[in-house]
């Protein structure tokens, strides 16, 4: 396996294989937001939208408090087998999925998931910049990002699967090739360990206790550049969640279609869109950066703004035309603004604290979310979810702003 990581294609490999992961984490997820229709007929509580905003928002709570104490556990560990277990509990939890028989067990088992789907994202980002050090970090991140745009346009396809058989058999389905995938990481997937860290490590292991914490937490809120990082990181939290909870309900409400074909029309268009966004944001990134250090940081904004409008197609619209031109822009949008994170994390943060600093940076863009996803509920139920949506453009309009003219980074990779 060590030959296997000596490589010069490995990091590729890595980036290969935390993709399908990255896929499974945001499929099953996803899947519950298109299937809410054929859901309702055996669980009633789900037959009005602030409930079905709960059952989303418990997930979004629960994943929110467990993204630091993730990143925290991801500096200290080994990631392989910390995002093996993650990948294996959260698949077993969806397959059971298809078992529950009503709201209560539906709520526990999102709740659970939220735990364990947690686990992966510090990890994983975390690695794939272990092992991209160099002009290709912002491409592999954002490769490694549309992993999860294609887990959310697979589980757009949720509610057409469902369907056809039922919703019981898909959660089954699509949870039992999680946990076989997890077997298959065993064989292939290593931690990153270059010759300074095995050192450190030999000399002083790295400890879980308080101090430790204490310090790695000291670091990252002591400094000015990452509380900029975590609002920019949050803000745009708002919409980005938001699209990926309820813009197949736009869909459908907007452009008076059914679920089945709402779910996938919105979210392959996101998807596919922010595939795209993610190769101009990444090669964009890793040139400019060799440049000016700012590289990152422009196209990050860019991508951002590129989002305003976006959501003013989306919220304001009504033809088939503006809405899904709103969902194409946004999509490339959040995909540049996606691929750059963790490297513009990586210019001020070192290696020892990225994953509890992305953890912390998760934490506080998924509370947003949650938020958002109940406000939203509730403009869902009163017929203005279009109106709200658009209205978010205006806090991403100053994140980028505050991005744009606070950051100054000195570094391309910070070393310690």
């Amino acid at each position: 396996m060590m030959q296997l990581q000596n490589k010069k294609y490995y990091p590729w490999v890595v980036v290969a294989l935390l993709w399908v992961v990255a896929l499974l984490n945001y499929m099953d997820r996803q899947m519950l937001s298109t299937m809410k229709v054929s859901m309702m007929a055996d669980i009633n509580e789900l037959q009005t939208a602030e409930n079905f905003g709960r059952l989303l928002a418990i997930f979004l709570w629960i994943y929110a408090l467990m993204s630091p104490v993730a990143g925290l556990i991801a500096d200290r560990t080994n990631r392989k087998w910390l995002i093996i277990i993650s990948l294996f509990v959260w698949s077993a939890i969806t397959f059971l999925m298809g078992y529950a028989e009503n709201f209560d067990q539906l709520y526990i088992l999102r709740g659970l998931m939220g735990v364990s789907e947690a686990l992966y994202i510090p990890a994983g980002l975390s690695l794939i910049a272990d092992y991209h050090q160099g002009g290709t970090r912002s491409l592999a991140v954002g490769l490694h990002m549309t992993g999860l745009y294609t887990g959310q346009a697979l589980g757009g396809f949720g509610a057409t699967i469902a369907t056809n058989y039922s919703w019981q058999n898909t959660f089954q389905f699509f949870g039992l090739i999680g946990v076989v995938y997890s077997f298959i990481l065993m064989l292939f997937l290593i931690d990153f360990k270059d010759k300074k860290q095995k050192m450190v490590e030999n000399k002083a292991p790295v400890m879980f206790g308080l101090n430790s914490i204490r310090n790695s937490l000291g670091l990252l809120l002591g400094t000015f550049s990452f509380w900029v990082i975590l609002f920019y990181f949050a803000v745009p939290s708002f919409p980005g969640w938001a699209i990926k909870n309820w813009i197949p309900t736009l869909f459908s409400e907007s452009l008076k279609i059914d679920m089945s074909v709402a779910g996938p029309l919105s979210t392959i268009s996101i998807a596919l869109s922010s595939f795209i966004g993610v190769l101009i944001g990444g090669s964009l990134a890793d040139k400019w950066i060799l440049k000016n250090l700012k590289g990152r940081i422009y196209t990050g904004v860019i991508g951002l703004t590129l989002t305003i409008p976006a959501l003013l197609f989306l919220g304001l619209g009504d033809n088939l035309v503006g809405i899904v031109s709103g969902a194409v822009l946004f999509g490339i949008g959040f995909g540049m603004f996606d691929a750059n994170n963790m490297p513009i994390l990586c210019q001020f943060i070192g290696p020892k604290h990225r994953a509890a600093g992305y953890g912390i940076m998760n934490m506080t863009g998924v509370f947003a979310g949650a938020f958002v996803t109940n406000l939203l509920g509730k403009s869902t139920d009163s017929g203005h979810l279009g109106r709200d949506l658009a209205f978010l453009a205006l806090p991403v309009a100053v994140a980028a702003f505050l991005l744009l003219f606070s950051l100054k980074p000195k570094t391309a990779n910070m070393e310690d």
